[in-house]
């Protein structure tokens, strides 16, 4: 029998190209998606589950597989009140990590970003540090926290800031070499990629940056 996956944020960039990767991959049999809507298409392996993130304990029966991908997340400009922000880019995560936990699932992948720390003066830095440490925490078998720098690829929506920051590091990105080369942007594609090498050879490492996400993403160890 192949795997099950779940996957959280299947609507957003890197969710949505790691769902289309999963459903094409004969090693699994079922994705379970969770979401506040249909994504309006179906598939075989597909199962959604529509419902509040913000009460992910409530899909607690339905929350069964090998592993979990988690690729929530939102931005400042998109969600400005502090308190709702904290709730999803934390709260979500650490929810479905604590299913994890309960429902005997060994296999917890989630991405955060580069610069994150509970030591951060950032509010989005902080939080996302306060995430990873809490996730941690729980000592699930696999836990593997990606960090990417910015992240490429054709959103639904336009983020002024997030295209003022690629034309940066484009013009930069010759300098981003050595110990920098992990401020190069990163792709979609390939984090999706990189989660499900992660998923499916289970290295000994629980946080990757973009620059190790980068090499995972062509199966490289």
């Amino acid at each position: 029998m192949g795997k099950t996956a779940i996957i959280l944020g299947a609507s957003g960039l890197t969710g949505n190209i790691l769902l289309k990767k999963l459903l094409q991959d004969k090693s699994y049999d079922s994705v379970k998606v969770f979401l506040r809507k249909s994504l309006g298409f179906e598939h075989p392996k597909l199962s959604e589950f529509t419902g509040n993130l913000l009460d992910l304990k409530s899909f607690k029966k339905d929350f069964t597989a090998d592993e979990v991908y988690c690729c929530i997340g939102t931005t400042a400009a998109k969600t400005p009140d502090k308190q709702l922000y904290k709730k999803i880019d934390y709260g979500i995560p650490v929810a479905a990590a604590k299913l994890c936990k309960e429902n005997g699932i060994d296999t917890f992948l989630v991405i955060s970003a580069l610069g994150a720390s509970v030591e951060s003066k950032v509010f989005y830095n902080r939080t996302k540090g306060e995430m990873e440490k809490e996730i941690l925490s729980l000592k699930i078998p696999h836990i593997y926290i990606l960090r990417p720098s910015l992240i490429l690829g054709k959103r639904s929506e336009m983020r002024m800031g997030e295209t003022m920051g690629k034309l940066m590091m484009n013009l930069f990105q010759f300098f981003l070499i050595g110990k920098l080369k992990k401020y190069q942007p990163v792709k979609a594609e390939k984090i999706a990629m990189a989660m499900i090498v992660l998923a499916n050879l289970k290295p000994d490492i629980s946080i990757i940056e973009s620059d190790r996400i980068s090499e995972l993403s062509m199966g490289s160890l």
